[in-house]
């Protein structure tokens, strides 16, 4: 036990030894930036397109590492529990990624409705959309977690879980349900930050949440002096003030340090107008994101016709996948905002010149990437398992799909792009084309015919010819867009 102990103190050391280092990281290189840039804010019309989008995604970078080691840390605690609550905490995916899912979504709405008002020099309208979001998300929110704890014990037993784990299932999502109106910090604030071309502060929260709930987990979970441990429930009150924290902070931030939203009830007319501008982009974008977990199921199921040794290499890849890309993810929230600005001011070459050196520069870092990931194969695959089968097939993965990962690029950014383009629909209808009849069919049919090989093979080039439609598609849209602009100028 005094082991146990040990080994979780020293792990609460580590990641908060490393959360503060990118913490400070976000903090010391914003600095540095704002005052090698004449000491003004960011300007999304004016300012260089190349530097501009390189200044407001550096922050993001390192708030997504952050936000990564934030989403490990509930995960990696609960773990020395033991199995059955880590096996409580997996039912639990499918429905917190739902609501989340939603909550991301109506951010995208959110940054893309603002951003665009913001880009027309219509500041009221922005501030109208952003004071909407916070009310309409708290609602929708709020409205589905009510639903999730009245029926709680139907919801997850048609998943799957057992009498034995409803138990553990309520201590953890009983809270979390409770504390899932929150989510409108992190997430809409957020957008709306953004769309103002303000990613630090963003970047500043993830981290904090990130400190915040490493330093809080160990105590809460196996208790620390007077606080008892509460198990797995410690977990989810943990993450809830984390939000809780970071919900006030943004409040501050976006409605007296910035006042981009207002500090009083607007009208309902008024609210009802922004909340369908946002719902007419946050429910398809929400749609897109929940489509990846599904094409990801068929696709590991797929991969478990080759046994146990295939899913356990797919699912170590899947995690390689998430921090390899995290320069692009990083990306995706920093070049709508920029687009939907300049989209709203009716500057549609800088729009097109942003989308192009966007994914100019993801394609040529991804090769990059993949050129370090194929140099350190072997030290991976040995990394994440000691049975010669498993790391074998983990070099394979990245042998192969790591090197379509800027032509993914290039679709995702290009979703993002239509986002803010505010066309959605044609979004969500590239998403449902790139993974159920690219990306997953040719991984099947790749299988069926070359084995698991092939089935990397067929990923891969389901990403080059989705690549190539949704670069054709962009810039035909584009084309429609930029006529209707001048017709108007």
């Amino acid at each position: 036990m005094n082991t146990l102990k040990l080994n979780i103190y020293m792990a609460t050391l580590n990641t908060i030894f490393y959360n503060s280092l990118a913490f400070r990281f976000i903090t010391e290189e914003t600095h540095l930036m704002t005052q090698n840039v004449q000491k003004k804010p960011i300007d999304l019309l004016v300012d260089p397109v190349a530097e501009t989008l390189k200044r407001m995604t550096i922050p993001m970078i390192y708030g997504m590492a952050l936000l990564m080691t934030f989403n490990l840390v509930d995960t990696f605690f609960v773990s020395l529990l033991g199995t059955k609550p880590l096996a409580a905490i997996s039912f639990t995916f499918p429905i917190t990624f739902t609501v989340i899912s939603l909550t991301i979504g109506l951010g995208i709405g959110t940054s893309a409705v603002i951003a665009r008002s913001l880009g027309k020099g219509d500041e009221k309208t922005a501030k109208c959309a952003g004071t909407s979001a916070f009310i309409l998300t708290a609602i929708i929110v709020g409205g589905l977690s009510l639903l999730g704890f009245l029926f709680a014990d139907e919801i997850f037993r048609l998943l799957g879980a057992t009498d034995a784990l409803m138990p553990l299932i309520h201590d953890y999502m009983d809270y979390w349900f409770l504390g899932s109106v929150f989510l409108i910090g992190p997430m809409i604030g957020n957008s709306i930050l953004r769309s103002s071309g303000d990613t630090k502060t963003p970047s500043i929260i993830m981290g904090v949440g990130g400190i915040i709930n490493a330093i809080l987990d160990p105590i809460l979970i196996f208790g620390f002096g007077p606080v008892p441990g509460m198990g797995i429930k410690g977990a989810a009150i943990a993450t809830l003030i984390s939000w809780a924290v970071g919900l006030a902070y943004i409040l501050y931030v976006v409605a007296y340090k910035k006042r981009l939203i207002h500090t009083t009830f607007i009208f309902v007319k008024t609210f009802l107008v922004s909340s369908k501008s946002i719902l007419h982009i946050g429910l398809p974008a929400a749609g897109a994101n929940m489509l990846t977990p599904i094409a990801a199921g068929v696709l590991t199921a797929i991969v478990s016709d080759y046994g146990a040794a295939a899913v356990a290499a797919f699912g170590v890849g899947s995690r390689i996948e998430s921090i390899a890309c995290l320069v692009l993810l990083a990306m995706t929230m920093t070049l709508p905002p920029f687009i939907s600005q300049n989209f709203g001011a009716g500057n549609m070459k800088r729009v097109e010149q942003s989308y192009m050196t966007s994914i100019k520069f993801v394609l040529i870092w991804q090769v990059f990437v993949y050129l370090v990931l194929l140099l350190l194969a072997p030290w991976i695959a040995s990394i994440f398992s000691q049975e010669k089968a498993v790391a074998d097939l983990i070099k394979l993965f990245i042998w192969i799909l790591p090197l379509g990962y800027g032509l993914q690029g290039v679709v995702i950014l290009t979703n993002s792009s239509f986002n803010a383009l505010h066309k959605p629909m044609i979004s969500l209808v590239l998403s449902v084309v790139r993974l159920f009849v690219c990306y997953v069919p040719l991984a099947y049919l790749g299988s069926r015919f070359f084995g698991l090989e092939g089935f990397f093979i067929g990923a891969l080039l389901g990403n080059v010819i989705m690549a190539v439609i949704s670069y054709k598609t962009f810039m035909k849209q584009f084309c429609i867009e930029a006529t209707k602009a001048e017709a108007i100028s």
